[in-house]
């Protein structure tokens, strides 16, 4: 009985602790191993540096090219075209794998990388670190740990009433 109530309390832990990863975070690790071998948020490595790449494509436009380049470039996308002969006709290796949150996961993290190191860059005297500050808006945080009060609650309380039975049990013996 008690290895499955820690089984489950471990289990539902780690689901909230999975949930709760923001996406700049998940980001920043599919960036890592997805794009950051060709690819930098500032500097133009073996592809176009990414800072910005919201403002210069649609969401649309960058869940295809990161599918499939290919495709997007045969379909006859100028800027597709460009960024293909800009870059030596090198192709983008094709993501499918990615899932839309996962691109945009990508995005949120670039936009963080970008705002951080602009900040820092014109303005060294003000560094501001690259954690965000809890604010009353943000209900995934407050779910997530009311969520894990009521689950301690609930967890003591079934403990309690489990040693109440075994209590009895051994006084009937």
């Amino acid at each position: 009985m008690k290895k499955k109530l820690i089984i489950s309390g471990l289990t539902s832990l780690l689901t909230l602790y999975v949930f709760s990863i923001p996406p700049a975070e998940e980001g920043k690790l599919i960036f890592t191993s997805h794009c950051a071998g060709c690819h930098s948020v500032n500097k133009v490595v073996t592809g176009p540096a990414l800072a910005g790449v919201e403002n210069r494509h649609s969401l649309d436009w960058i869940i295809h090219f990161v599918h499939s380049s290919q495709t997007v470039i045969k379909g006859g996308d100028k800027s597709a075209i460009a960024l293909y002969e800009k870059f030596n006709k090198v192709p983008m290796p094709d993501h499918p794998d990615l899932s839309m949150e996962n691109i945009k996961g990508i995005l949120a993290y670039i936009k963080t990388e970008t705002k951080t190191t602009t900040e820092t860059s014109f303005r060294p005297d003000k560094i501001h670190p690259s954690y965000t500050p809890i604010l009353i808006t943000n209900y995934n945080f407050f779910i997530g740990y009311l969520s894990l009060v009521v689950l301690l609650a609930a967890s003591l309380l079934i403990l309690v009433r489990v040693k109440d039975i075994k209590r009895e049990q051994n006084k009937k013996e």
